[in-house]
């Protein structure tokens, strides 16, 4: 029977393929994300269906039961609270973090994760701008859009960045594009693919790759 941490790594896996779309993945996307053949994820898909943490079926894919989501959400927490606690209290820079609470997550007790979520003093969000689930398994939702979908003209706010890639953080450190940057979609070329964004008083060329991951919330 594969370990627990198996098990949390492909719940978490058809948690974040899903969340934008209508929740359910299809084989061919979780053996591509998690680096494992095809047929070793539907082995695994059978076993977490048995234990009723997900519907499957080989036509449709998967997606969380509800029992399945809690669960989930008892990992992303750890997650994201860890990754808050590197940054805020050991000072690791936020492009390092994700890696290292990927290995830590899957080791600590609900005892270990209260106690540091009253350490940080009860943070909604992690250093990369994504809700933290709270104990109940609750996660707050936002109406956001990728970086590269604003209009001319319009304004936004930067929410969330979605990598693990160390080298896109930096890069978009060093840039201000952070949670909580605001910006204004100056000029858009299409046909060149070139987007000029003000981000606070810097003006930013770039094109939909280079801020693919960035998620904002339009102004009103």
């Amino acid at each position: 029977m594969p370990n627990s941490s198996a098990n949390e790594d492909y719940l978490k896996a058809i948690f974040h393929l899903g969340r934008e779309g209508d929740g359910r993945v299809h084989t061919t996307d979780l053996a591509r994300h998690l680096g494992v053949s095809k047929p070793s994820v539907t082995s695994m898909l059978k076993r977490l269906a048995g234990k009723g943490l997900v519907d499957y079926s080989s036509r449709r894919g998967a997606t969380l039961t509800e029992e399945g989501r809690l669960a989930t959400m008892r990992v992303v927490r750890r997650h994201r609270l860890l990754e808050t606690f590197l940054v805020e209290v050991l000072h690791l820079d936020w492009s390092e973090v994700h890696a290292e609470a990927e290995v830590l997550e899957h080791h600590l007790s609900a005892r270990m994760v209260d106690a540091i979520d009253r350490l940080l003093g009860h943070p909604s969000e992690d250093p990369h701008g994504h809700p933290i689930p709270d104990a109940q398994g609750r996660l707050r939702t936002r109406e956001l859009v990728p970086l590269g979908e604003l209009a001319a003209g319009e304004r936004g706010t930067v929410r969330e960045v979605r990598t693990a890639e160390s080298g896109r953080l930096q890069r978009w450190k060093e840039l201000g594009l952070v949670p909580g940057a605001a910006l204004v979609m100056r000029e858009r070329q299409d046909l060149e693919d070139v987007m000029h964004v003000l981000v606070g008083d810097r003006e930013l060329a770039t094109g939909t790759e280079g801020v693919d991951g960035v998620f904002v919330e339009r102004e009103e």
